[in-house]
Protein backbone atom coordinates (compact mmCIF):
# COMPACT_ATOMS: atom_id res chain seq x y z
CA UNK A 1 0.00 0.00 0.00
CA UNK A 2 1.44 3.10 -0.96
CA UNK A 3 -1.75 5.33 0.34
CA UNK A 4 -4.80 5.24 1.95
CA UNK A 5 -7.93 7.18 0.99
CA UNK A 6 -9.38 9.06 4.31
CA UNK A 7 -12.03 12.08 4.07
CA UNK A 8 -10.24 13.24 7.46
CA UNK A 9 -6.79 13.58 5.93
CA UNK A 10 -5.60 16.65 5.98
CA UNK A 11 -6.80 17.18 9.99
CA UNK A 12 -3.83 17.15 12.33
CA UNK A 13 -5.06 14.57 13.98
CA UNK A 14 -7.50 11.66 13.23
CA UNK A 15 -8.56 8.15 14.07
CA UNK A 16 -9.38 5.19 11.79
CA UNK A 17 -12.12 2.46 13.02
CA UNK A 18 -13.35 -0.62 11.03
CA UNK A 19 -12.46 -2.44 7.92
CA UNK A 20 -9.13 0.55 7.75
CA UNK A 21 -8.28 -0.38 11.60
CA UNK A 22 -8.50 -4.27 10.49
CA UNK A 23 -6.46 -3.72 7.24
CA UNK A 24 -4.07 -1.51 8.78
CA UNK A 25 -3.13 -2.62 12.43
CA UNK A 26 -4.54 -6.73 11.84
CA UNK A 27 -2.88 -7.68 8.45
CA UNK A 28 -0.45 -4.35 7.72
CA UNK A 29 0.43 -5.06 11.40
CA UNK A 30 1.58 -1.38 11.98
CA UNK A 31 2.90 -0.30 14.87
CA UNK A 32 3.11 2.90 17.52
CA UNK A 33 5.85 5.13 15.62
CA UNK A 34 5.14 3.88 11.80
CA UNK A 35 4.71 6.87 8.88
CA UNK A 36 1.91 6.47 6.50
CA UNK A 37 0.77 8.18 3.81
CA UNK A 38 -3.07 9.41 3.29
CA UNK A 39 -4.78 10.75 0.54
CA UNK A 40 -8.47 12.46 0.86
CA UNK A 41 -10.35 12.46 -2.56
CA UNK A 42 -11.42 16.04 -2.05
CA UNK A 43 -7.51 16.86 -2.71
CA UNK A 44 -6.47 13.50 -4.43
CA UNK A 45 -3.04 15.51 -5.47
CA UNK A 46 -2.10 16.16 -1.98
CA UNK A 47 0.12 13.63 0.12
CA UNK A 48 -0.62 13.45 4.06
CA UNK A 49 1.84 11.75 6.02
CA UNK A 50 1.23 11.16 9.48
CA UNK A 51 2.68 9.50 12.43
CA UNK A 52 0.56 6.75 14.15
CA UNK A 53 0.96 8.02 17.76
CA UNK A 54 -1.70 5.13 19.71
CA UNK A 55 -3.45 2.36 18.63
CA UNK A 56 -6.68 1.21 20.85
CA UNK A 57 -8.42 -2.24 20.67
CA UNK A 58 -10.76 -0.85 17.86
CA UNK A 59 -9.11 2.04 16.70
CA UNK A 60 -6.03 3.70 16.32
CA UNK A 61 -4.72 7.41 16.13
CA UNK A 62 -2.82 9.32 13.65
CA UNK A 63 -0.69 12.60 13.94
CA UNK A 64 0.10 15.01 10.86
CA UNK A 65 3.34 15.25 10.44
CA UNK A 66 3.25 17.03 6.57
CA UNK A 67 1.43 17.66 3.69
CA UNK A 68 2.80 18.06 -0.22
CA UNK A 69 1.08 18.25 -3.60
CA UNK A 70 2.21 14.89 -4.93
CA UNK A 71 0.97 14.08 -8.87
CA UNK A 72 1.57 10.29 -9.88
CA UNK A 73 0.03 9.56 -13.15
CA UNK A 74 1.24 8.33 -16.66
CA UNK A 75 3.34 10.43 -19.13
CA UNK A 76 0.40 9.56 -21.93
CA UNK A 77 -3.34 9.95 -21.63
CA UNK A 78 -4.67 6.83 -23.38
CA UNK A 79 -8.36 6.41 -24.02
CA UNK A 80 -9.84 2.85 -24.85
CA UNK A 81 -12.83 2.31 -26.36
CA UNK A 82 -13.69 -1.37 -25.64
CA UNK A 83 -16.73 -2.85 -26.89
CA UNK A 84 -18.62 -4.82 -24.11
CA UNK A 85 -17.81 -8.00 -22.96
CA UNK A 86 -18.80 -9.57 -19.18
CA UNK A 87 -18.15 -6.87 -16.51
CA UNK A 88 -16.27 -10.14 -14.47
CA UNK A 89 -14.19 -10.54 -17.65
CA UNK A 90 -13.23 -6.64 -17.18
CA UNK A 91 -12.95 -6.68 -13.77
CA UNK A 92 -9.93 -9.28 -14.01
CA UNK A 93 -7.78 -6.94 -15.48
CA UNK A 94 -9.21 -3.55 -14.52
CA UNK A 95 -6.71 -2.81 -12.18
CA UNK A 96 -3.75 -4.02 -14.44
CA UNK A 97 -4.82 -1.25 -16.80
CA UNK A 98 -5.72 1.53 -14.07
CA UNK A 99 -1.69 0.53 -13.11
CA UNK A 100 -0.37 0.82 -16.64
CA UNK A 101 -2.38 4.66 -16.37
CA UNK A 102 -5.25 3.99 -18.65
CA UNK A 103 -6.99 7.35 -18.39
CA UNK A 104 -10.40 6.26 -19.76
CA UNK A 105 -12.70 4.17 -20.90
CA UNK A 106 -15.88 3.97 -22.72
CA UNK A 107 -17.92 1.03 -23.37
CA UNK A 108 -19.42 0.47 -26.35
CA UNK A 109 -22.12 -1.59 -27.69
CA UNK A 110 -20.94 -3.43 -30.41
CA UNK A 111 -23.22 -5.65 -32.75
CA UNK A 112 -21.87 -8.57 -31.13
CA UNK A 113 -21.77 -7.53 -27.61
CA UNK A 114 -24.18 -9.24 -25.55
CA UNK A 115 -26.88 -6.44 -24.67
CA UNK A 116 -27.81 -8.05 -20.98
CA UNK A 117 -23.99 -6.80 -20.10
CA UNK A 118 -24.40 -4.03 -18.40
CA UNK A 119 -21.30 -1.79 -17.02
CA UNK A 120 -21.43 -2.04 -13.19
CA UNK A 121 -19.30 1.64 -12.66
CA UNK A 122 -20.15 1.90 -9.04
CA UNK A 123 -17.74 -1.63 -8.92
CA UNK A 124 -15.24 -0.15 -11.16
CA UNK A 125 -14.52 2.92 -8.95
CA UNK A 126 -14.09 0.70 -6.05
CA UNK A 127 -11.52 -1.19 -8.02
CA UNK A 128 -10.16 1.71 -9.12
CA UNK A 129 -9.63 3.08 -5.56
CA UNK A 130 -8.00 0.13 -4.27
CA UNK A 131 -5.84 -0.23 -7.08
CA UNK A 132 -4.68 3.56 -6.56
CA UNK A 133 -3.54 2.73 -3.04
CA UNK A 134 -1.77 -0.10 -4.14
CA UNK A 135 0.08 1.37 -7.34
CA UNK A 136 0.03 4.86 -5.98
CA UNK A 137 -1.45 6.48 -8.77
CA UNK A 138 -3.04 9.49 -7.80
CA UNK A 139 -5.07 10.27 -10.96
CA UNK A 140 -8.92 8.35 -10.73
CA UNK A 141 -9.72 6.79 -14.21
CA UNK A 142 -12.91 8.08 -15.92
CA UNK A 143 -15.82 5.97 -17.34
CA UNK A 144 -18.41 6.54 -19.97
CA UNK A 145 -20.76 4.60 -22.06
CA UNK A 146 -21.48 5.24 -26.09
CA UNK A 147 -24.53 3.86 -28.24
CA UNK A 148 -22.39 1.88 -31.22
CA UNK A 149 -18.96 2.40 -32.72
CA UNK A 150 -20.27 5.14 -35.75
CA UNK A 151 -21.05 7.45 -32.61
CA UNK A 152 -17.87 6.88 -31.11
CA UNK A 153 -16.30 7.83 -34.33
CA UNK A 154 -17.95 10.71 -34.65
CA UNK A 155 -16.64 11.86 -31.80
CA UNK A 156 -13.18 10.55 -31.68
CA UNK A 157 -12.13 10.58 -35.66
CA UNK A 158 -8.99 10.06 -34.74
CA UNK A 159 -9.58 6.56 -33.30
CA UNK A 160 -7.09 3.36 -33.77
CA UNK A 161 -8.40 0.19 -34.00
CA UNK A 162 -6.73 -3.05 -33.04
CA UNK A 163 -7.81 -5.50 -35.37
CA UNK A 164 -6.56 -8.12 -37.82
CA UNK A 165 -4.34 -6.67 -40.22
CA UNK A 166 -0.56 -6.30 -41.65
CA UNK A 167 0.60 -3.37 -39.63
CA UNK A 168 1.88 -4.40 -36.33
CA UNK A 169 1.91 -1.90 -32.96
CA UNK A 170 5.29 -0.09 -33.13
CA UNK A 171 6.74 1.58 -29.36
CA UNK A 172 6.66 4.80 -30.55
CA UNK A 173 3.46 4.95 -31.67
CA UNK A 174 1.38 8.26 -30.30
CA UNK A 175 -2.29 6.92 -29.96
CA UNK A 176 -4.35 8.84 -27.81
CA UNK A 177 -7.39 6.69 -28.48
CA UNK A 178 -8.16 3.33 -29.28
CA UNK A 179 -11.25 0.66 -30.26
CA UNK A 180 -10.89 -2.32 -28.74
CA UNK A 181 -13.40 -5.41 -30.11
CA UNK A 182 -15.46 -7.72 -27.87
CA UNK A 183 -15.57 -11.65 -28.30
CA UNK A 184 -15.69 -12.64 -31.72
CA UNK A 185 -14.32 -9.26 -33.30
CA UNK A 186 -15.96 -6.71 -34.93
CA UNK A 187 -19.06 -7.32 -37.82
CA UNK A 188 -18.35 -7.23 -41.46
CA UNK A 189 -20.59 -4.28 -41.14
CA UNK A 190 -18.47 -2.40 -38.70
CA UNK A 191 -14.70 -3.38 -40.45
CA UNK A 192 -16.49 -1.75 -43.22
CA UNK A 193 -17.52 1.33 -41.48
CA UNK A 194 -13.85 1.63 -39.79
CA UNK A 195 -12.47 0.77 -43.08
CA UNK A 196 -11.41 4.45 -43.21
CA UNK A 197 -9.58 4.35 -39.77
CA UNK A 198 -5.98 3.45 -39.30
CA UNK A 199 -5.99 -0.80 -38.10
CA UNK A 200 -2.98 -2.13 -36.29
CA UNK A 201 -2.20 -5.64 -34.70
CA UNK A 202 0.29 -6.73 -32.08
CA UNK A 203 3.38 -8.85 -33.33
CA UNK A 204 1.92 -12.22 -32.38
CA UNK A 205 0.67 -15.28 -33.51
CA UNK A 206 -1.89 -15.78 -30.80
CA UNK A 207 -5.58 -14.95 -30.86
CA UNK A 208 -6.29 -12.49 -27.71
CA UNK A 209 -9.38 -12.41 -25.70
CA UNK A 210 -10.62 -9.08 -25.76
CA UNK A 211 -9.20 -8.08 -21.79
CA UNK A 212 -6.50 -9.56 -22.83
CA UNK A 213 -5.79 -7.27 -26.16
CA UNK A 214 -7.19 -4.28 -23.78
CA UNK A 215 -4.58 -4.41 -21.54
CA UNK A 216 -1.91 -5.76 -23.91
CA UNK A 217 -2.38 -2.66 -26.17
CA UNK A 218 -2.75 -0.13 -23.14
CA UNK A 219 1.12 -1.85 -21.72
CA UNK A 220 2.30 -1.53 -25.13
CA UNK A 221 1.36 2.04 -25.57
CA UNK A 222 2.01 3.50 -22.22
CA UNK A 223 4.84 1.60 -21.18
Amino acid sequence: MIYLFNEQAAQENFSIKGEDFKYLIKVRRHKEGDKLGFRNKEDINTLHMYKLIKIEPRSAVFELISSKILKIKAKKDLHVAWCVIDSKSVEKVLASLNEVGVKKITFIYCERSQKNFKADFKRYERIIEASNQQCGRTELMEFSTCKNIEKFIKEYPDTKVFDFTDKTLQCESDITTVLIGCEGGFSPKEKEFLQNQEVFRLDTPMVLRSESAALAVASKILL
